[in-house]
């Protein structure tokens, strides 16, 4: 992190604090084998935390005790606008430490290093067939989307993509607007019309075929200036409800 200055986040289980040290980072690699299962082609070296943290990204930890539970790396970009913002790489949290609010407590986090330092937007990428991560992304910090990549990184060894393509929405998390600030706080915020919906089942018989539609569904209602607003989950399905958007 910037500076090398100490955000703490408490959860249930764990604290949330900046990494500033090799033998940390070396441990954020190792987790990252443990969660997602990459070999090295698709690890993120201990030599891009180091980066980060000397070029204005965020490197965060969650711990329990001494033990990293989990990880946040995000890098600096600068937009067509000549805006500065974060892309936040990575975030994973080992799976016997998942739903205690740990990924939500990283993120909360990084919003509040980002705003004091007068950065406004992050950026993150996530797979629109993963629900549950929709879910979080959009209902639990207030993300939304309005951007669609096909085969954003190519094909990975992580046996969680099943040898997909890719495909990743670009999340987008405006930290000071009374969206997201409502959703920090815990209070009920305004949501736009919701004027169409796309619906991907939780059981998929062919996710190529689901990945597809899904993505020519996403990819015709940005192109029609809708962004995704909120999301509501059932056992049958993930449904992504879209309506028009504007920053506030």
């Amino acid at each position: 992190m910037a500076g090398g200055q100490a955000v703490r986040w408490l959860t249930t289980v764990a604290r949330v604090r900046a990494l500033t040290v090799h033998e940390e980072f070396h441990e954020a690699v190792r987790l990252q084998r443990i969660i997602w299962g990459f070999e090295d082609v698709d690890v993120a070296p201990a030599r891009l935390f180091v980066v980060a943290t000397k070029i204005g990204g965020q490197v965060l930890g969650a711990f329990e005790g001494g033990r990293m539970v989990g990880f946040l790396i995000a890098i600096p970009g600068i937009a067509p606008s000549g805006a500065a913002y974060l892309h936040s790489h990575m975030l994973g949290v080992l799976p016997e430490y998942r739903n205690n609010g740990i990924g939500r407590a990283l993120k909360l986090a990084q919003r509040e290093e980002a705003l004091v330092r007068g950065i406004d937007l992050v950026e993150w990428t996530f797979d629109p067939l993963e629900l549950k991560n929709a879910f979080f992304n959009i209902e639990r910090l207030g993300g939304i989307v309005r951007r669609y990549v096909r085969n954003q990184y190519g094909t990975t060894t992580s046996p969680l993509h099943g040898g997909l393509p890719t495909d990743r929405c670009v999340a987008e998390w405006w930290l000071d607007s009374r969206r997201v600030e409502a959703i920090a706080e815990g209070r009920r915020r305004p949501r736009p019309s919701i004027v169409r919906r796309v619906v991907v089942p939780v059981h998929m018989a062919d996710p190529r075929a689901v990945q597809a539609i899904t993505a020519d569904a996403l990819e015709h209602a940005f192109r029609d200036g809708l962004a995704v607003v909120g999301f509501e989950r059932s056992s049958e399905a993930g449904t992504y409800l879209m309506g028009t958007w504007t920053q506030e």
